[in-house]
């Protein structure tokens, strides 16, 4: 009896060990188990932490007015506008073409 053929005789399966795990999957089985375990445990804690809605809460974030005479009050930030409005302009208006000049290229 050669080496080779100790080898063939040893690997062969007999019908009844067919289908059947042995040790390594019964300890493969059981790891994927706890990590699954674990895993979940791991996002049920990271979901109570979560709001219950991300929606931005109903506030007064339009004031509307009451009265007209709300429409015209001194709103923040008016002193502002007016002092813009009184500024000069920092872009001058197109100043006007000095006669017999065209206003286009001609070519």
């Amino acid at each position: 009896m050669t080496v080779l053929d100790a080898v063939a005789q040893g690997t062969e399966q007999l019908p009844e060990d067919v289908g059947k795990s042995g040790p390594l999957g019964l300890t493969l089985i059981l790891v994927l188990l706890i990590a699954t375990a674990l895993l979940v445990r791991s996002m049920t804690g990271h979901l109570k932490k979560l709001p219950r809605s991300f929606d931005e809460p109903d506030g007064p974030d339009v004031v509307v007015p009451d009265t007209p005479a709300e429409l015209v009050a001194d709103r923040p930030g008016q002193e502002l506008l007016d002092t813009l409005r009184r500024a000069p302009r920092a872009i001058e208006p197109p100043r006007p073409r000095p006669e017999g000049r065209p206003d286009r290229p001609q070519g």
